[in-house]
């Protein structure tokens, strides 16, 4: 008899998360309020595996990005492309250590001077003597990504209910076993909380502590044009791409900055960057902004796995949802159904704030 499973959240995270279930043979239900959640939406989309990575965290990002390729063979309209990143957003040296480091580490990633930045990215205006230049760094269109796996998912089975989750139930023996939301309450085999976020505060329904941090990010979006970007730019503190409809999306770096208490006017002298460093860019017009709140806990690194003494419950929250969706997807569908405990998750499991 197959295993009935709720997930809580239709971001990108709960997204996965629950295509893999279904195709792995669960009977799923997907509780939102929102298909494609909150923060996924207002997401930058940046797929990598560069930064100050420890070496752990460095292979279970890189093992997303292998995963999907994979994921896109499967589901049908997923919005994928690698088309490279390029950074300079850092000083001359750190820029020739964090490039050293990453290589070594079997990153695709080298130097390019500003000849070849020029010959890759015409429209910039002023290009620095040195840069990095990430080969497999891409872009998943959040939104469009995420409502690809659920109608995929749903295709196969997936029930999508709309409502609100207004809290947990869990029992005297310490097992979660309910979900109780505006449309009724839901008892399944197991329920996983992927709802960004609002994941604390469900899971203080439960007597759960989350340490969860939702730091504000704003990210400017130009009305549609013709092609100007390639790949992506990391610039000091510009971070830009252009969409696949032709939008340019920018923020001070790739998370969105601090709108402060006049977004709007934060929006508009961060456009204003926008429009100085395209060569075209007085032709570009602003279309809208978007606050996101990343979901990010407190040591910054992912929360994935079951709640230890909360039986029924598996938890899924990271602020790079787009870079790990199908990896953490993966994992959290095999650990559920199998009973396995995957190695590149074992860093990330909440017991580690006890």
């Amino acid at each position: 008899m197959a295993r009935e499973i709720v997930v809580i959240g239709g971001g990108i995270i709960g997204a996965s998360i629950a295509w893999h279930l279904t195709e792995a043979g669960a009977k799923v239900s997907l509780i939102c309020e929102t298909q494609g959640g909150v923060a996924t939406p207002n997401s930058f989309a940046w797929i990598n595996a560069s930064r100050s990575n420890p070496p752990d965290y460095f292979q279970l990002r890189m093992r997303s990005i292998a995963e999907w390729p994979r994921l896109a063979e499967k589901v049908p309209g997923l919005p994928l492309s690698f088309k490279g990143g390029i950074c300079w957003d850092m000083s001359h040296d750190e820029l020739l250590a964090y490039a050293k480091q990453h290589a070594e580490w079997g990153y695709d990633i080298g130097t390019i001077d500003a000849a070849e930045i020029a010959r890759m990215e015409p429209a910039l205006k002023d290009l620095p003597d040195l840069a990095a230049l990430a080969r497999t760094e891409g872009v998943a269109e959040p939104l469009a990504a995420a409502n690809a796996l659920l109608e995929d998912a749903a295709r196969k089975g997936l029930k999508i209910i709309e409502a609100r989750v207004n809290g947990l139930h869990r029992n005297e023996q310490g097992r979660v076993t309910a979900v109780r939301t505006t449309a009724g309450e839901f008892h399944d085999d197991e329920i996983v909380l992927a709802a960004g976020a609002e994941t604390a505060e469900l899971a203080a329904t439960a007597g759960i502590d989350v340490p969860l941090e939702t730091p504000p990010g704003l990210l400017v979006h130009s009305k549609p044009v013709a092609a100007m970007l390639n790949g992506l730019i990391i610039a000091p503190e510009l971070h830009v791409r252009q969409t696949d409809e032709g939008r340019i999306v920018a923020g001070t770096d790739f998370g969105g900055m601090d709108p402060g208490t006049d977004p709007e006017a934060a929006a508009a002298e961060l456009f204003g960057k926008v429009k100085a460093f395209l060569k075209g860019g007085d032709d570009l017009r602003l279309d809208f902004y978007t606050i996101g709140y990343r979901p990010t806990p407190r040591d910054g690194f992912p929360i994935i796995g079951r709640a230890n003494g909360a039986d029924g419950l598996y938890l899924a929250i990271t602020h790079s949802g787009i870079t790990l969706a199908p990896a953490l997807g993966l994992f959290a569908s095999q650990e559920i159904l199998e009973g396995t405990s995957e190695p590149l998750l074992a860093p990330y499991r909440l017991s580690r704030f006890a």
